[in-house]
């Protein structure tokens, strides 16, 4: 009897998809035990009431002390007295997320500071937090099948000198109600706001009727609208059991009068319209009046070098202004951590294959969250593939040289690892060795995963380059000619002298890869001419 009702309750598990992570309850560290003293991360404390939930907010406490870039921070705060308070006070708290939040131990939160408690009335307030802009939507996002706990603010800091919106996040250590649990990331989220989408409140007529707007292709189960058009095969073939399908989320669902979500809904089938036909390029200018091209173009640079197995297909986020502003749909990006190498589904683990073609692969293993059709059809554009070759020259001559880009990994893995926020969460969360759900690459410790991430960049790089027939220049052939020789030095001077350069000459210019232009570089090209000669 006792051993059929154990088959009875494993049943029920699986039929409601309740998940398991090495047998342990997904509700906070395996190791409760660890103490935290000092620190060079904030410190985040949370005073959460026994019940979180995911849909609805609940009042919490959260203090912060933050002493500063340099300084160190401290959990006893009397025999260290006179810290810098970030943030003390109510928020109203939810877990957010899916698989961060289903498969994870280290749950991710959203949070929106409160003057008061929800239940007295309270209201939501802005906060400038850590450093960043103030603004009333918070994350708290919680690195766990991520063990290098660096892919999204990685993705963040490659995207953020070229879209127009990429959001900001800083590493902190996180107890609640007195329990270490560990390194989150206080971040940022892609909403409407002065310091992030500039996005005017919807109107209900003329102009006001037509932005600001964010819609986001999402799980089948989230839908509030669905494309008329189908998704499509890597060789154009339609897809026509299977659906794509949007989530409103500037405004809210519930917030959008009837006439704002006849606008939006028939906004997005227009763009999906044009771009179905190819029409979707002015014919007079040739421009593109649906979509701003060079927005797609970052975003999918983004989404392809960490071959995303989420990306396009989940948390795509298309917003718009209004048409007085500019009547295109853009792209903001968002939820990296399953990016570089990191899933063993969905062929994520490749290094040479593009995402955009992924339906295939999705088909074949049974998913029904699909990659919309406007990346085939763009994809086989060439005005569009002709500007996204050259938006790659420009990524690659800049936050994706290679020397810039480790020091941008390098970096992140000093924050976490040079006061030891990394041992403690690895001593709270025990799982070197082992897999956590979607980890494709098992590293044995913290520098194992940091070493498999540089070597899949690496990797990955390499194969975009051959498909996007990038090659990568002589260092110090600044004029172009194939070899480095005293012209070179002379625009060099040039370039010292005047300041006038675009920002490719500029990134070539810098031989010596210190972030700057200086005699330096003039001295590095001189030492590579005597080496030659």
């Amino acid at each position: 009897m006792k051993l059929a009702r154990l088959f009875i309750l494993l049943a029920m598990l699986v039929v409601v998809g309740v998940p398991c992570v090495h047998g342990q309850p997904l509700d906070g560290p395996t190791n409760r035990n660890v103490k935290l003293t000092s620190t060079n991360l904030p410190i985040v404390w949370l005073t959460v009431p026994s019940t979180v939930n995911h849909d609805k907010r609940v009042t919490a406490r959260m203090k912060i002390i933050d002493n500063g870039a340099g300084q160190y921070n401290y959990t006893d705060t009397v025999a260290h007295a006179g810290q810098h308070v970030d943030y003390d006070g109510y928020i109203g708290l939810r877990y957010r997320g899916h698989s961060s939040y289903a498969y994870s131990l280290k749950k991710p939160y959203s949070f929106r500071p409160l003057d008061r408690p929800l239940e007295s009335g309270g209201s939501w307030k802005k906060a400038s937090l850590l450093g960043m802009p103030r603004d009333s939507h918070w994350a708290l996002l919680a690195p766990f099948n991520d063990k290098s706990m660096m892919r999204d603010l990685l993705a963040f800091e490659i995207a953020r000198p070229w879209m127009d919106y990429v959001p900001q996040g800083r590493y902190c250590e996180v107890i609640v109600n007195g329990i270490y649990y560990g390194v989150f990331i206080l971040c940022e989220v892609v909403s409407k706001g002065k310091n992030r989408l500039d996005l005017d409140d919807p109107g209900t007529t003329g102009d006001a009727l037509t932005g600001g707007y964010m819609v986001e292709v999402e799980r089948d189960d989230e839908v509030n609208f669905v494309s008329r058009f189908f998704p499509v095969r890597r060789d154009g073939s339609v897809i026509n059991w299977r659906r794509i399908h949007f989530k409103y989320k500037i405004p809210d669902y519930e917030d959008l009068s009837p006439a704002q979500l006849d606008y939006i809904h028939a906004a997005v089938d227009r763009m999906e319209a044009a771009l179905a036909d190819y029409s979707y390029r002015n014919a007079v200018t040739g421009e593109c009046d649906y979509i701003d091209e060079m927005s797609f173009i970052d975003y999918q640079l983004i989404i392809e070098l960490g071959h995303n197995v989420d990306g396009y297909r989940l948390s795509g986020k298309c917003y718009k202004h209004r048409d007085s502003q500019d009547p295109r749909f853009k792209m903001a990006l968002w939820d990296m951590n399953l990016a570089f190498g990191n899933a063993n589904y969905n062929e994520g683990w490749r290094t040479d294959t593009w995402i955009y073609q992924m339906n295939d692969v999705l088909v074949r293993e049974g998913h029904s969250d699909m990659v919309p059709f406007w990346w085939y059809k763009l994809n086989k554009d060439k005005k569009y593939v002709k500007h996204l070759k050259e938006r790659w020259a420009q990524y690659r001559q800049s936050t994706l040289r290679h020397d810039r880009l480790m020091a941008i990994v390098d970096s992140l893995a000093h924050v976490l690892t040079v006061a030891a926020a990394e041992s403690r969460n690895s001593r709270a969360y025990p799982y070197w060795g082992q897999e956590v759900w979607p980890n494709y690459y098992i590293a044995k410790d913290y520098g194992d995963e940091v070493a498999y991430l540089k070597r899949w960049l690496i990797g990955r790089i390499a194969w975009m380059d051959s498909q996007l027939d990038y090659v990568v220049p002589l260092s110090g052939d600044l004029d172009g000619d194939g070899e480095v020789t005293v012209g070179d030095v002379n625009v060099l001077i040039n370039i010292l002298m005047n300041g006038a350069a675009d920002d490719v000459i500029r990134a070539k210019a810098d031989v010596n890869g210190d972030g700057e232009i200086s005699v330096s570089d003039i001295n590095a090209i001189i030492d590579m001419i005597i080496a030659a000669s």
